[in-house]
């Protein structure tokens, strides 16, 4: 069986899965890259060791936040990516093409719900004081009403 390329490998998973954009899986492959050579090696003689979906989810969060900064969120989400599942959805897809290796404790059950896309790419540019997640289980209510019941008429002519 002769290995294909790269980029033969994106053209026919986007072919057969068009969630996520070719640009996605070019991201993914320099995420992992740069998840490689942050992890280390500890000497010249010790091969590459295999990198776990947390730990290749950890590169992907700084190298998104490095090369879009607050433009992340919004960059991920036109490539089709919104939770870590995504990711792990696209790793799978380049397993299954022979592109990446898979040790036999990998599953897509890795990436599930590793960190909050909010939190990560959003919350650390908001100020301090924003930084908190709204909690969107508490309704409208009693506080805004009586707001607006107090300062209804205002500026009206």
């Amino acid at each position: 069986m002769q290995k294909i390329g790269f980029d033969d490998s994106i053209d026919i998973i986007t072919k057969r899965d068009p969630r996520y954009h070719r640009d996605a899986y070019y991201f993914l492959r320099e995420s992992l890259d740069h998840t490689v050579k942050s992890l280390g090696k500890k000497n010249s003689l010790e091969p590459a060791r295999h990198v776990r979906g947390p730990e290749l989810l950890n590169g992907f969060r700084e190298m998104a936040l490095e090369n879009f900064g607050p433009m992340a969120p919004t960059v991920l989400s036109e490539w089709g990516i919104t939770q870590t599942s995504h990711i792990g959805d696209m790793v799978f897809n380049l397993i299954g093409e022979g592109t990446f290796a898979q040790s036999d404790d990998d599953n897509p059950e890795d990436f599930v719900d590793i960190f909050d896309f909010h939190d990560a790419f959003s919350a650390p540019f908001l100020p301090a004081r924003k930084r908190e997640r709204p909690d969107r289980s508490k309704k409208p209510g009693k506080d805004g009403d009586a707001y607006l019941s107090n300062h209804q008429g205002e500026n009206q002519d």
